[in-house]
């Protein structure tokens, strides 16, 4: 179950500590958190689309998503300040990790003409972004189920400081990246 995170111990770490020259093990870089965050337009019109992504994301994730709220309201979306207007969730620890193993290892492999992810979507800090189109590749959702197709996107926050150190991090945790 926890693959990922003994692997981190066993192999990731050490093949970080010897590639970038750390001179303490509190410098190689950590998975710290993984956010997950589905914007639900059709919200203002239909309540329970929020209750059917949540439920979806609960699945998908093992934990509980909560509502994301309307900061403003803008007139030309019709949006008012507090309407519910998304989803999130925020993976840490075991959770996380058995996240990302069955997320490299079994659901990116099942989208359709999958040629790896793009190793280029880092955020300048060591973070890495990822946006899915459906939330069909996930096998916890059942096909017949679903009201609407949704993406969603991943957040990947690193304890890194530069792009290179994060990207080694996550490749060493299978992430499999498109060759160029």
């Amino acid at each position: 179950m926890a693959r990922i995170k003994d692997m981190y111990t066993n192999e990731i770490a050490p093949a970080l500590m010897k590639k970038f020259e750390y001179k303490s093990v509190m410098q190689i870089p950590k998975l710290d958190k993984i956010v997950i965050n589905v914007g639900v337009g059709d919200a203002k019109e239909n309540s329970k689309a929020i209750d059917a992504v949540i439920a979806d994301i609960s699945a998908i994730t093992g934990q509980k998503a909560v509502p994301t709220y309307a900061r403003k309201s803008v007139a030309n979306f019709k949006l008012r300040e507090g309407m519910k207007i998304g989803v999130k969730v925020t993976l840490r620890g075991e959770k996380m990790y058995e996240f990302v193993d069955r997320l490299f290892n079994f659901s990116l492999p099942r989208v359709r003409d999958f040629k790896g992810i793009n190793p280029n979507a880092f955020d300048g800090r060591g973070d890495y972004s990822l946006g899915l189109k459906e939330q069909l590749i996930f096998p916890e959702i059942e096909y017949d189920k679903v009201e609407k197709i949704r993406g969603m996107d991943i957040c990947f926050v690193t304890t890194a400081n530069t792009d290179e150190e994060a990207r080694e991090l996550l490749r060493l945790m299978g992430a499999p990246y498109a060759k160029d």
